[in-house]
């Protein structure tokens, strides 16, 4: 069996396996306080939560920006890196959420340059003001194909929040895996028409998302860090 063309495949594998030390164990990304309000009760409306919130915003706005951040890592290109930084760093309005998304790309990259350091990296971890995980994720993955390392994003950013269900709610193993199934279906036409949104339309606002997690950072218990 020939492995030519799939070199990118191992580190790919490494590097969206929850081994991965990125912290994102310590992170429900909103969930926990959607919980609170009543919006994600069980399998049934994890399921809608993800319809209806995450994949829309992968659509519209992440799963772009990580395409611009793999097309500007391709070519090499920093100063790009750093206006896309800047641009979700704006974009995050909750403190928690960008909070999350700076330790989360830092921890990466801090990671990613004891196993694949490189020119690029160490200019990511000098000159990138807040290293927002896009970003860092757009960068490490210079050498994937964009539709694989799209579909990898997406993948891990539903099963992050399956795990992090599986602490909140009576929902057990098998049905986040049901869930996470049935999401996963709209995966190849999420990543599509990622692919057709224009650098200027790139964005996404969703408030409920937004207010639950300024809410979490005042909760008297919790469970989860963001």
């Amino acid at each position: 069996m020939s492995t030519d063309g799939i070199d990118w495949l191992p580190f790919l594998l490494q590097t969206s396996d929850p081994l991965f030390p990125t912290g994102a164990y310590a992170h429900s990304l909103g969930l926990e306080e959607m919980v609170r309000l009543g919006v994600v009760r069980d399998e049934t409306t994890l399921l809608d939560f993800f319809r209806g919130q995450i994949i829309p915003a992968l659509t519209h706005f992440e799963l772009p920006h990580l395409r611009l951040a793999h097309d500007a890592a391709r070519a090499g290109d920093v100063p790009a890196l750093c206006v896309l930084d800047g641009e979700l760093s704006a974009w995050k309005v909750a403190r928690e959420m960008r909070e999350a998304s700076m330790q989360l790309g830092s921890r990466r990259l801090h990671t990613l340059l004891q196993i694949d350091s490189c020119e690029l990296l160490q200019r990511c971890e000098a000159e990138l003001p807040w290293k927002h995980h896009l970003v860092i994720y757009g960068a490490q993955m210079r050498n994937t194909p964009l539709e694989a390392a799209l579909t990898a994003y997406l993948y891990q950013s539903l099963s992050g929040f399956c795990g992090a269900a599986m602490k909140l709610i009576r929902i057990g193993q098998e049905g986040c895996q049901r869930a996470l199934r049935a999401a996963l279906a709209f995966a190849p036409r999420a990543v599509a028409d990622s692919l057709e949104v224009p650098r200027e339309e790139v964005g996404w606002f969703n408030p409920l998302l937004d207010i639950a997690s300024m809410r979490h950072e005042h909760a008297n218990e919790r469970l989860f860090i963001s």
